[in-house]
């Protein structure tokens, strides 16, 4: 399994950033690769991308999230992966770290990995979500609720 960690300094307030995260189906417009995000209901998403060339879909399902704070995920059909994306503010910035892991699929998709090709487009990934928000100044949206062992939270 590949493990990637990244992460980048916003300079957005915490609240504006998580709230834009929380936009999964304007993935996107942001992470290469992806071609669609649906979310089914609070804590399930269908994913749709074109990863080394091969179309893939996955279902997962948000195992925690706390507004402000975390998101993490677990793909619970399909393409195997899980991860876990934190955000801490301070003075009008926000730092959001990204921990992943991910089973390639192919052989395209384990040499890709070996080389360092995923680390890099989290990155990229980051480094365009940051241009994003930094360019609206605001979410597009919003969700605030809290997600424990996948159940929402009231």
């Amino acid at each position: 399994m590949a493990h990637v960690s990244e992460s980048i300094e916003v300079q957005c307030p915490v609240g504006e950033v998580y709230n834009q995260w929380t936009q999964f189906e304007e993935f996107p417009r942001f992470m290469s690769g992806i071609e669609q995000v649906t979310q089914t209901d609070d804590t399930h998403l269908h994913w749709k991308a074109n990863i080394a060339g091969r179309s893939a879909e996955w279902d997962a399902e948000i195992t925690e999230q706390v507004p402000d704070q975390v998101i993490a995920w677990q793909a619970i059909d399909g393409a195997t992966n899980s991860g876990r994306v934190q955000f801490q503010g301070s003075d009008g910035q926000t730092s959001i770290s990204v921990e992943m892991d991910v089973e390639p699929q192919s052989g395209v998709e384990r040499a890709a990995d070996m080389i360092g090709i995923l680390q890099q487009q989290v990155r990229e990934d980051l480094n365009r979500f940051k241009q994003l928000i930094e360019s609206r100044g605001e979410a597009s949206g919003a969700w605030r609720g809290e997600v424990e062992d996948g159940e929402t939270r009231s």
